[in-house]
Order: structure tokens, then C-alpha cells, then sequence
């Protein structure tokens, strides 16, 4: 990939602007987590673009992401690779940590990006590794160093930085270009920023105006890597993860959004099946808002929206295929039956 000029989406050129507004279109909320995306991967290509042009060598930013489960981690990644039509890979922190051959593990997660990349190398290297639970990997107070969480710290701190990786016994693979996004939802880490946010003496100007408060606002909130420190993590990773993008935890009226919204969303999905069976399904507010609340008191985000709604949907599905007679389905409610509307 030489660089983003060529690439472009809704027939514009690919900018932090156009990407953050094509991630809109598959992730519900999460606007300023989408910005920062979008001007780090955006700034990401660009430095792999202009590396053979510039004299002065342009330093990698990895990316970390922060915030509860299920709100959309996972899915602003994989919907980023799309929009880049890069290779992408996932891999889970804990199952690393609690392998006894982390760099064999790591070494299977570089030739999936490869098989991703239908083994063209040239293109497994501008790929996306994302690493969900990296929060698990702290090392505890008072806990002897080289646990198993600061083993594969080390590991990934290598394939971070840039390293050739040997993939089998004829391939290698150069992790330089590679991005990797680190997730997770790092519980307690707001009681460490809480204490270490404290630009309030930097001068504000002149009567200190309100633009100014903005920028120290935005300031105290970034987590910084002295407070991942903090939190467990090695200083040399946390100081790989540069960018840090936080995710909010998702209202009942985002949820609701989820299931409506995207272009891919669960209502969209399901009226597809159904409109292939020739039936219209109508679903009203109402029995969205119930399945919010539920979803809500359950406490794992958008995670549990799609196991309510097929319990809700599965009596439809199984009499539809049986009844041809069967035109259209309305649901007003949760907790009502289905109206069942048939061919006059």
C-alpha cells in the first residue's frame, strides 16, 4: 500500500473524515473514539506511504482502546479494516497468557493475517492485529516479576516495535507496518486517573476562555502511559500504545439505536430472512425499548441485544416457513404474541 491517495469510499478520498463517517455507518455512538481512530490510521498509511520519499523517519503509533464490554471494540476495528481493505486478525490476551508457548502462539496469529491476506506477504505486512483483554496482562501488587501477563508484554512488545518473524520454515514476515490495536475494558483504571489528572495550573490566557477550558478538559482526560503503569502493565508496552482512545459505556437509547440504525443492524438482518420467506416484519418502538432494557440491566453492552431479540423472533421463524400464507408479522411488544397477517 503505497498509499491512501488511491483508496477512496462513498467516491471521495479516503480521509480522517470520510473514514470516521463510513465507521458511522456500522457503529452507533462512540464519536470521539472514532476520530481518533480515523486520524490514526488515517496518519498510519500515510507514514507507510511516504517512507521511501521522506529523509526523517516517521515513528509507528500503535493504539489502545479502553472501555466496558460490548461497546463496540471489536467491531470499530473490523469495520476499519473494511474501509481500508486491509488484512485483519484478532487474538485474545488471555489465551496468550495462559499458553505455555507464547511466541508459537504469536507466530499462528501472524500466519492467520497472512492466510487473511491469501498469502501475499507485501500485503500481511500493512495489516491489523487486534488484541482484546490486553487489561488482563497487569501484573498484581506484590506479585514476583515474569508472570505469565508480563511474559507476553515482552513478547508483544517485540512484533510491536517491528520484528522479523519467521512464519514456517521458508516465510518472514516484517511486523514494521503492521498495525496493532490493543483493547480492553480495564476496570479500576479510573480510580488511578482520577488522581494523576492535574494540569489545572497550566495558565488559561487571558480571563481564560472557554476554548481554553476545552483544551485542558481534554487534557485530564487523556489516560497517559505513566497511569497504565500504574495499572500493571510494563512502561516499555504502555509506551507502545501511544494513542489511547476511550470508549463511553452505551445508554438505553444507543441500544435501541444498535438494533435499528446500521446498515448491518440485527432489524436489518432479520427483515432480509424474512423478506426472502415474502414476509414483511414490523417491529414497533416499543418492543426495541424493552429489549434495550434488558440488554441495559445485563450489564454487557450491545453483547446481549442479539440473544433477546432471536428468543423474541424465534416462534416467528419457526411457523413462517410452514404458513405461505403469511404476508406480514407485526411486533408491538416483548411481551405480547406476534400479529400474524395473512393473504386476503
Amino acid at each position: 500500500m503505497d498509499s491512501l491517495n488511491g483508496q477512496q469510499t462513498g467516491g471521495g478520498k479516503l480521509t480522517p473524515s470520510a473514514i470516521s463517517n463510513y465507521l458511522d455507518q456500522y457503529v452507533v455512538g462512540q464519536d470521539i473514539a472514532k476520530k481518533t481512530l480515523a486520524v490514526a490510521v488515517y496518519s498510519h498509511y500515510r507514514r507507510i506511504g511516504q517512507q521511501r520519499q521522506k529523509a526523517v523517519e516517521i515513528a509507528k503509533s500503535n493504539i489502545l482502546l479502553i472501555g466496558p464490554t460490548g461497546t463496540g471494540k471489536t467491531l470499530l476495528c473490523q469495520t476499519l479494516s473494511r474501509v481500508l481493505n486491509v488484512p485483519f486478525v484478532t487474538a485474545n490476551a488471555t489465551s496468550l497468557a495462559q499458553s505455555k508457548y507464547v511466541n508459537e502462539e504469536i507466530e499462528a496469529l501472524l500466519l492467520r493475517l497472512t492466510e487473511k491476506a491469501g498469502g501475499d506477504i507485501a500485503r500481511a505486512q500493512h495489516g491489523i492485529v487486534f488484541i482484546d483483554e490486553i487489561d488482563k496482562l497487569k501484573s498484581e501488587a506484590g506479585e514476583q516479576r515474569g508472570t505469565s501477563g508480563e511474559r507476553v508484554q515482552h513478547a508483544l512488545l517485540k512484533i510491536m516495535e517491528g520484528a522479523l518473524v519467521r512464519l514456517g520454515s521458508t516465510q518472514t514476515l516484517d511486523t514494521t507496518n503492521i498495525l496493532f490495536i490493543c483493547a480492553g475494558a480495564f476496570v479500576g483504571l479510573e480510580n488511578i486517573t482520577v488522581t494523576t489528572h492535574a494540569f489545572g495550573f497550566i495558565s488559561l490566557g487571558s480571563g481564560g476562555s472557554e476554548g481554553n477550558q476545552k483544551i485542558l478538559d481534554r487534557l485530564n482526560s487523556r489516560v497517559k502511559p505513566t497511569d497504565l503503569f500504574a495499572f500493571g502493565l510494563i512502561p516499555e508496552f504502555a509506551g507502545r500504545l501511544p494513542i489511547v482512545a476511550n470508549l463511553q459505556n452505551l445508554s438505553k437509547e444507543l441500544l435501541v439505536k444498535i438494533m435499528v440504525e446500521p446498515r448491518n443492524s440485527i432489524y436489518n438482518q432479520f427483515r432480509e430472512l424474512l423478506r426472502e420467506e415474502g414476509v414483511e416484519l414490523d417491529i414497533e418502538l416499543a418492543a426495541f425499548q424493552q429489549i434495550a432494557e434488558m440488554a441495559f440491566e445485563y450489564k454487557v453492552g450491545a453483547r446481549s441485544l442479539r440473544g433477546i431479540f432471536e428468543e423474541m423472533l424465534t416462534p416467528v421463524l419457526y411457523l413462517v416457513p410452514d404458513r405461505p400464507d403469511i404476508r406480514r408479522v407485526v411486533i408491538k411488544s416483548l411481551f405480547e404474541e406476534p400479529s400474524l397477517i395473512t393473504a386476503p
